[in-house]
């Protein structure tokens, strides 16, 4: 007797809230575009730096006023700076930073509609004070007249 192949499970969802209606933060690693990709690295390396802000403090220190003998002067505070930073990176911290860029989203979608918003109202007002409202009423009155001959 052969058995019925096994039914795939619906990928699991978040229930956790995006900002963005209908948008979930994914459990499964969703493919990303390259610039959205770029986004989520800059926040994992932004969060992996602010664990290490006394060690980047301490090699940032240690390298002022220095140049070749930076190497060997501040050789323990670039090994502690790099163990720490070592500590955190990993695949738990960029999920960490893929669900911190989810959850962002609908702040972005809110920044990007403002500033939508504020372009047009910039135009309108350009328009408004250059008058091409009425500079293009005049023009499309000279076409109908030459058109009209």
């Amino acid at each position: 007797m052969a058995m019925p192949p096994p039914t795939p499970e619906p990928l699991p969802r978040d229930d956790r809230d995006t900002g963005v209606k209908g948008l979930k933060v994914p459990l499964n690693p969703t493919p990303l575009s390259a610039p959205q990709e770029q986004q989520v690295r800059e926040i994992y390396y932004s969060n992996v730096r602010s664990y290490c802000v006394e060690e980047l403090k301490a090699f940032a220190e240690c390298t002022q006023n220095r140049t070749f003998s930076m190497a060997w002067a501040c050789r323990d505070a670039k090994m502690a700076m790099n163990a720490c930073m070592l500590k955190y990176q990993g695949p738990d911290e960029m999920d960490k930073a893929r669900e911190q860029w989810f959850r962002l989203a609908g702040e972005r979608k809110k920044a990007k509609e403002e500033k939508e918003r504020k372009a047009a109202e910039a135009m309108k007002k350009h328009r408004e004070y250059w008058g091409a409202e009425e500079i293009e009423r005049k023009i499309r009155e000279m076409e109908k007249r030459r058109g009209g001959k």
